[in-house]
């Protein structure tokens, strides 16, 4: 039997995610709100050995400067073909059992970059959810911007690509059929997206780096802050109720947002290392104040 623990509204899994939603009932869940591996190597045990020795391998272990040291990134653009075909037929099947477990009108918030966000989408629509775009979070990382490798003094006026500046979330529905969004509502309490008490919900939202103190909390290579995560969470029920899920668990960080905002979520997690992480670090990212908290409140005691 997989190992499950609750912790307010929330129940951890420790599983892989595609045995979890193979083995869920259809229908049972309300939105799905995660930022995936990206299903190629990068959480492989020779990658995570790799970036904790400082080796890299597809780990780019950026170089310090100005009194600051910057955390490894993923190599997205060092995929080759056969990565890349890994990588679509992950999120294909992925989003064929995900689309089974969602009900009608169900949306799917995923964390992705620019590098891969086609194929990704490509692989959801492809595996049966629909796409209904895009949020942005603008964030200013030190991704990009840098001079062409190892001719940095040949070529110091050239960047080999832009500095990010952004971060793209893929927003994609299960099909509702011949339902109409209100009809969906009253069936599935699924088909929209929560507003807030001042107006709807938007696709672009001006977000922070991931202060310090929650990456004391959760030591993940790709957390991402409360202040962003609970606005997509508050944002995934529209009634309000239902299960939000995060099948790529990691630290915790979504099912702290979750909880939060107040509503029930599931989070799955394959790494023992990070299921034992997200267990401790829930109440406490959980417990943080955030600038999001006023307008998701005030929200909140609509309901």
């Amino acid at each position: 039997m997989k190992e499950q623990v609750k912790i307010g509204r929330a129940c951890l899994v420790h599983a892989d995610c595609f045995e979890w939603l193979s083995d869920l009932s259809k229908n049972t869940l309300h939105a799905v709100v995660t930022d995936p591996p990206y299903g190629v190597k990068e959480y492989d045990a020779d990658q995570l050995e790799k970036r904790a020795n400082g080796k890299g391998g597809i780990w780019r272990i950026p170089p310090s400067f100005d009194g600051h040291t910057r955390s490894p990134l993923p190599r997205f653009t060092a995929l080759n073909d056969k990565e890349r075909d890994r990588l679509r037929q992950f999120f294909l099947d992925w989003s064929r059992l995900v689309c089974r477990a969602l009900r009608p009108g169900g949306h799917v918030f995923i964390a992705s970059n620019a590098f891969i966000c086609q194929l990704l989408y490509g692989a959801l629509v492809d595996g049966g959810l629909e796409f209904r775009g895009e949020v942005i979070r603008l964030v200013r990382t030190l991704r990009g911007g840098d001079r062409p490798k190892n001719a940095e003094g040949q070529f110091p006026g050239v960047s080999s690509m832009p500095r990010g500046c952004y971060e793209p979330w893929g927003l994609f529905r299960k099909p509702m059929g011949d339902l109409r969004v209100s009809d969906c509502l009253r069936q599935h309490q699924t088909g929209g997206l929560r507003r807030y008490p001042d107006g709807p919900f938007e696709d672009v939202i001006a977000s922070e780096r991931t202060p310090q103190k929650e990456r004391d909390i959760a030591d993940h290579p790709s957390i991402k802050p409360q202040s962003f995560l609970r606005r997509l969470v508050y944002a995934a029920l529209p009634l309000g109720e239902g299960i939000v899920a995060d099948p790529f668990m990691g630290s915790g960080a979504t099912i702290a947002a979750a909880e939060a905002v107040g509503v029930q979520s599931i989070g799955v997690e394959r790494h023992r290392e990070y299921f034992d992480m997200a267990q401790a670090a829930i109440p406490r990212l959980k417990a943080l104040e955030t600038d999001a908290d006023e307008l998701v409140g005030a929200g909140l005691r609509l309901f």
